[in-house]
C-alpha cells in the first residue's frame, strides 16, 4: 500500500492526461481517475490504479462522495471547462485538496485581453490588440490595420456555448491576410454580437516559459522552444525542444513576475513569439492548464503535477532538482498534417 493519500484525476482522454497519470504514479501517488469515456487512453496505463466514470451534473453533486470513498488528498484537472468547476468549490474538502486555481486569477487568465493589459503594466511587449465591439466603426478600422492578423478569442470557455447556439464553429486561431478577409470574419460573427481579438501578427518562434508558482515565487522553471507548430503559420507545437536553463534568463524573470501580478498559484505557461533579430518577446498568452508538451518537461525532470501534490498535500518544501534541457518531444498526429500542407500547399 503507498504511503502517499489517491489523487484524483479529471481528464484521462488525451495525452496531457496521461502525463499527468504518470508523473504521478511514478512518485509512487496512487491515481484514481475519473473520464468520460469507457475506455480512455490515460486508463490504459500501469500508474492508473482505479477508474470511475464520470457521474452526470454538477461536480458539487458528486465530487465529495468519491473524495470520501477514495480517502483522496488531492484533485488534479485536465482541461479550462473541468478548472472553472473546481475553483467555484471549496479549495479543501475534507482532508482533500483541490489543486487548482482559485476563481479571480483563473479568470484573469481566462480572459486574453485583461492578460495583456496587466503584462503591459509589468513591462512585457504585447502586441497591438483590437477588441471589436457592438456600434463601432468596422470599415473605418479595417481600413487601417497592418496584414497578415490573428483572430481569437478573448475567453474561450465563455464564448464557446453562445457560438454553437448560433451553429457557428469554434476556431482556435484564424490567420487574416487582406482587408477582405477582415470583412468577412467580422461579418461571420456579426449574428451574435461577439467577435475574436484581432491582433497583430507576431513574427519569429514559439517559446513556451513555463512555472510553478508558490506564495508569489517560481520552484521549478522550464522552458522550450517550438520548432514546428500545427498550422505551421502559428498554432500547437507538433516538435518542440528544451532551452537550456540559463537561456531567456530576463524573460523568465519578466514570466515570474506577471504571474505575481497575476496572484497565480500552480503551474502556468507563458507563451511568447521570439524574434531573436530584434531580442523581443512577444506574448501570446498564458496558459493556466497543463499544456499539451507536457510530455517533454516530465521527461526533462520538470514535474509539475508532482510539484503541486508535494508542496501541497505532503507539505514538502525542498528544492526542485534542475531539469534537463537535452530533449526534443514529437506531437505526431499533428505534425503528420503539418508535414501534408508543407509539401501540398507549400505557398499557403
Amino acid at each position: 500500500m503507498s504511503r502517499y493519500p489517491v489523487a484524483l484525476v479529471l481528464g484521462l482522454e488525451n495525452a496531457i492526461g496521461l502525463t499527468v497519470v504518470r508523473e504521478l504514479g511514478e512518485k509512487g501517488v496512487p491515481v484514481h481517475g475519473i473520464a468520460r469515456e469507457s475506455a480512455p487512453i490515460a486508463a490504459a496505463s500501469r500508474h492508473c490504479a482505479a477508474m470511475t466514470a464520470r457521474p452526470p451534473g454538477p461536480m458539487g453533486n458528486w465530487l465529495p462522495d468519491l473524495i470520501a470513498r477514495t480517502n483522496a488528498g488531492a484533485v488534479l484537472a485536465i482541461s479550462e471547462s473541468d478548472l472553472l468547476e473546481l475553483s467555484a468549490l471549496p479549495p479543501v474538502i475534507g482532508d482533500c485538496h483541490l489543486l487548482v486555481p482559485r476563481p479571480e486569477p483563473l479568470a484573469k487568465v481566462l480572459d486574453k485581453l485583461r492578460t495583456l493589459e496587466i503584462a503591459a503594466e509589468v513591462g512585457l511587449c504585447v502586441p497591438q490588440t483590437w477588441q471589436p465591439r457592438v456600434g463601432e466603426d468596422f470599415a473605418a478600422r479595417i481600413a487601417t490595420m497592418r496584414y497578415p492578423l490573428v483572430a481569437k478569442w478573448a475567453n474561450p470557455p465563455e464564448i464557446m456555448p453562445v457560438l454553437e447556439r448560433a451553429g457557428l464553429e469554434w476556431l482556435k486561431t484564424d490567420y487574416i491576410r487582406s482587408a477582405r478577409e477582415l470583412t468577412a470574419l467580422l461579418d461571420r460573427y456579426a449574428p451574435v454580437g461577439h467577435w475574436p481579438l484581432i491582433q497583430q501578427y507576431c513574427r519569429g518562434v514559439g517559446l513556451g516559459q513555463m512555472l510553478y508558482m508558490d506564495d508569489g515565487r517560481a520552484t521549478v522553471r522550464f522552458q522550450h522552444r517550438r520548432l514546428h507548430e500545427w498550422p505551421p503559420e502559428g498554432g500547437v507545437s507538433t516538435l518542440c525542444r528544451a532551452e537550456p536553463t540559463d537561456a531567456h534568463a530576463a524573460q523568465m524573470a519578466l514570466s515570474e513576475a506577471l504571474l505575481r501580478a497575476l496572484d497565480w498559484q500552480g503551474q502556468a505557461m507563458v507563451e511568447y513569439r521570439y524574434e531573436a533579430e530584434s531580442g523581443r518577446y512577444w506574448l501570446m498568452e498564458v496558459n493556466g492548464r497543463f499544456w499539451g508538451s507536457l510530455a517533454l518537461a516530465r521527461h526533462c525532470g520538470a514535474l509539475f503535477a508532482w510539484e503541486a501534490y508535494r508542496r501541497t498535500v505532503l507539505r514538502q518544501t525542498d528544492a526542485a532538482r534542475v531539469p534537463r534541457d537535452t530533449l526534443r518531444a514529437r506531437y505526431m498526429v499533428p505534425e503528420t498534417k503539418r508535414l501534408a500542407r508543407v509539401l501540398l500547399s507549400p505557398g499557403r
